[in-house]
This record gives C-alpha cells, structure tokens and sequence, in this order.
C-alpha cells in the first residue's frame, strides 16, 4: 500500500498531522488507527476462513 510513497510525501502526512491535530492528540490518533486496522484485518482474515472449505471437510466428501 505504501510502496508508492517516498519519503518526502510521508513527512508531509506527518506534518500536516502534527499541525491538524498538534503534538498533544498525535500519540492518541496513531493508536486508534492502528487499532481500526488491526480490527479491519481482524475480520478480513475471519470472513476469508469463514469461505475456504477446511481440508478435513473435502475429504471426508470425496
């Protein structure tokens, strides 16, 4: 996802945030995103096991 961006356009990102959000509140937003992500791959990964057949199942059918 981030292969794309080089180092300049990340410090702006960071830039941008410390100025948007301040010095204070950035600790806070970064661990609430990397919360939300980990909860979205969380359920991604249990909706893709939810859809693959288990291996013991096919065999026992075939």
């Amino acid at each position: 996802m981030f292969e794309r961006l080089g180092f300049g356009e990340i410090a702006l990102i960071v830039v941008a945030a410390l100025l948007i959000f301040g010095p204070s509140k950035l600790p806070q937003l970064g661990k609430s995103v990397g919360e939300g992500i980990r909860e979205f791959k969380k359920s991604i990964k249990s909706v893709t096991e939810d859809d693959e057949p288990k291996t013991d199942d096919v065999k026992k059918q075939g």
